[in-house]
């Protein structure tokens, strides 16, 4: 079955850094649109990057410029690099697996951005 297990989440200072992996199994991953979202505490799931079949990329303006987004098609993996990070990027981190009928996502890896 399709499986996303997301890692790398924790906790670092603001200014730091945090790369986040996601294994992916059980599907195409290489013609498969994927997609980092996020949660906040009281706020809705929001999308943070994206990464096409064809490697074109999309991000979210409060995060363009000190996060990319890659992926490693021969191993099945997705990966979020985060610099330079914020408070405000204090959230669940979600791998998507976007789809024309829906989006399949992982159960998610907390990033605590805090002195």
């Amino acid at each position: 079955q399709v499986q996303l297990v997301e890692s790398g989440g924790g906790l670092v200072q603001p200014g730091g850094s945090l790369r986040l992996s996601c294994a992916a199994s059980g599907f195409s991953f290489i013609s498969s649109s994927m997609s980092w979202y996020r949660q906040a505490p009281g706020q809705g799931r929001e999308r943070v990057a994206n990464i096409d079949t064809t490697a074109t990329t999309w991000y979210r303006n409060s995060v363009k410029g000190r996060f990319t987004i890659s992926r490693d098609n021969a191993n099945n993996r997705l990966y979020l690099q985060m610099n330079s990070l914020k408070a405000e990027d204090t959230a669940v981190y979600y791998c998507v697996r976007e789809m024309d009928t829906g989006a399949y996502s992982g159960q998610g890896t907390q990033v605590t951005v805090s002195s």
